[in-house]
C-alpha cells in the first residue's frame, strides 16, 4: 500500500518492541500514533486525544483485549477497534468480530496486512462519521397506531427465515428493527453480524463481505472469513445496501439465492447459514428504473418489506420517547429525574425532527447535560432548539423585524462589518465549544455529542480556539 494515510491510531500493547516497531510502520505511512501499555492507559489516552483507530493486543495482564473493546465500544462506539493475536486465538479473535471488533491481525503482523487493515477501519469510520447514531436504549418504544402495525410485521417476520427489507428515512431505527427481527427468532443465540454498506469503496467491501485468501492481494498475509462468514447461524445485518454498486450488487445475489461464496482469490465453494436484514433509505424502485440497483436482487431482499415511520408522521410517539431518554440520559450523566411540562412537551411535538429519532435522543441529552432545572417547561426547550441548526424555536423567541430601525437595513454591509461579524460568529463557537465542555466535565466525547459534531472536529475546533 503506497498512498499516504491520514488520522490517529491508538496502539495497545503490553510489549514495548511490538508498538514500537507497529508505531514506526504507521508513521511512515502518514498516521499519528499513540501507544498504551495496558487498557487503563488505552482509556485514559482515549478520553483526553483525538482517536481515529485502536489496535490492541488480545493477551495482556489486567485488562485484556476482548475488555478494551467492550470499554471503547460503550465509551466511544464511534471508534474501530482492531486485535493483534497469535494463532492460537484465532477463534477468540473472530469472536470479538462477532462482539463488534473492526477485524483482527495475526502475530508477527504482515507490513501490508496491517495498513491495508487500518486502512479498511479508517474508511468505514469515516463513512459512519456523519450518522452520530446514539447507542441503543432498548425495544421500540411508542403508543401510535403505526409502530404498533410495524412490530406485529416485525414479529411475524422474526418467525420465518425471509430476507426482510427495512425502509424508512435516517433516524428511524432500522437498524433496532433489524436487532428485533433477530433477537426475536429462532436464530437468536446465533451471531448479529453488521455491515454499514455505503462506508466502504467497491474493493474493500467486497473483501468485508466475501473475504479473502492468502495472497489475494496486497496485504492479504493470511486467509480472513467475510462478515457472511461470520454470521453463520445467525443474523446479516446490511445497512444502507442501496448503495453498493452494481459489481457488489452481482456477488450479493448469489449469496442471498445459492447461500454460498468464494473468498476474494479462492477457488473453493463456501457454504453458509445466514438470514439477511438489509436496510436504505434510497428509493430503489427508482433505482432499478435508473438501472444503478439490479432488479432481480431488488426483488431478492423485498421479500418482506417493512417501511418504518417518520417521527413527524407519529407525533403520539413523542411523549414516551421523550420521558424515555431523558430517563437514560439522566442516569448515564449522573443527574436526578426530570419533569417534563405540558409545554416544555407542545415544543417538542411543534419540531418537525428531520433525523427522526437518532435526533430527538440526540437533542435530549444535551438538553440533559446543559439544564440547570430539573423542570423542562417550554422556555428551557426553546432556549436549546434556537442553539441547534435545523430546528426551530417558537416566533416569540424571535427577534421581531420591526424591533430594528428600517434604516438599518437599507445601507449593504462594509467590509469591516463583515469581519465584526466573523469574528463575532468565532468567539461564540469558541464560548459554545467552552460552555460544552465545562458542563460534560471535560469528557471531550460527551462535549461532541452534546454539540452535535464528531469527535474529530471538536478536537479541531480546540486547538484553532486554543481550547486543547
Amino acid at each position: 500500500m503506497n498512498e499516504s494515510l491520514k488520522g490517529t491510531v491508538l496502539l495497545v500493547d503490553d510489549d514495548p518492541a511490538v508498538a514500537k516497531v507497529l508505531g514506526a510502520l504507521l508513521t511512515q505511512a502518514g498516521l499519528t500514533t499513540h501507544a498504551a501499555r495496558d487498557g487503563q492507559e488505552a482509556l485514559a489516552l482515549l478520553a483526553s486525544k483525538p482517536v481515529d483507530v485502536v489496535v490492541s493486543d488480545v493477551r495482556m495482564p489486567g485488562m485484556d483485549g476482548l475488555q478494551v473493546l467492550a470499554e471503547v465500544s460503550r465509551g466511544w462506539p464511534d471508534v474501530p477497534v482492531i486485535l493483534l493475536t497469535a494463532h492460537g486465538t484465532v477463534p477468540l479473535a473472530v469472536e470479538a468480530m462477532k462482539a463488534g471488533a473492526a477485524d483482527f491481525v495475526l502475530k508477527p503482523f504482515d507490513r501490508e496486512e496491517i495498513l491495508f487493515t487500518v486502512r479498511k477501519a479508517l474508511l468505514r469510520a469515516q463513512g459512519e462519521a456523519g450518522r452520530q447514531q446514539p447507542r441503543a436504549t432498548g425495544d421500540f418504544i411508542g403508543q401510535s397506531r403505526a409502530m404498533a402495525d410495524v412490530q406485529a410485521v416485525l414479529a411475524k417476520a422474526a418467525a420465518g427465515t425471509a430476507t426482510v427489507l427495512l425502509r424508512g428515512e435516517s433516524g428511524t431505527g432500522k437498524e433496532l428493527a433489524a436487532k428485533a427481527v433477530h433477537d426475536a427468532s429462532p436464530r437468536r443465540d446465533g451471531p448479529f453480524v453488521k455491515l454499514h454498506c455505503a462506508a466502504l469503496p467497491d474493493t474493500l467491501l467486497e473483501s468485508e463481505l466475501f473475504g479473502y485468501e492468502k495472497g489475494a492481494f496486497t496485504g492479504a498475509a493470511t486467509r480472513k472469513p467475510g462478515r457472511v462468514e461470520l454470521a453463520h447461524g445467525g443474523t446479516l445485518f446490511l445497512d444502507e445496501v442501496g448503495d453498493i454498486s452494481p459489481a457488489v450488487q452481482v456477488k450479493l445475489l448469489r449469496v442471498i439465492q445459492e447461500r454460498e461464496l468464494e473468498r476474494l482469490g479462492g477457488t473453493q465453494t463456501v457454504k453458509v447459514d445466514v438470514r439477511f436484514v438489509a436496510a436504505t433509505h434510497q428509493p430503489l424502485e427508482e433505482r432499478v428504473k435508473e438501472g444503478r440497483f439490479r432488479e432481480d436482487l431488488f426483488y431478492r431482499l423485498n421479500v418482506v418489506p417493512v417501511w418504518l415511520p417518520a417521527l413527524r408522521e407519529r407525533p403520539d410517539d413523542i411523549e414516551p420517547l421523550a420521558l424515555h431518554f431523558l430517563e437514560v440520559h439522566a442516569k448515564t450523566n449522573g443527574r436526578p429525574p426530570f419533569t417534563l411540562t405540558p409545554d416544555g412537551l407542545a415544543a417538542l411535538r411543534a419540531q418537525p425532527w428531520p433525523g427522526n429519532v437518532r435526533q430527538l435522543q440526540n437533542f435530549l441529552e444535551r438538553l440533559v447535560v446543559l439544564s440547570d432545572t430539573q423542570v423542562l417547561g417550554g422556555q428551557e426547550v426553546l432556549h436549546e432548539l434556537a442553539r441547534q441548526p435545523g430546528l426551530s424555536p417558537a416566533p416569540s423567541l424571535s427577534v421581531p423585524v420591526s424591533a430594528a430601525s428600517p434604516t438599518e437595513f437599507q445601507a449593504a454591509p462594509s467590509a469591516d462589518s463583515a469581519r465584526t461579524l466573523e469574528s463575532q460568529r468565532k468567539e461564540m463557537e469558541r464560548q459554545a465549544m467552552a460552555d460544552a465542555l465545562r458542563r460534560a466535565g471535560d469528557n471531550r466525547t460527551l462535549a461532541a455529542r452534546l454539540l452535535g459534531i464528531s469527535r474529530r472536529t471538536l478536537y479541531n475546533k480546540l486547538e484553532e480556539y486554543g481550547l486543547l
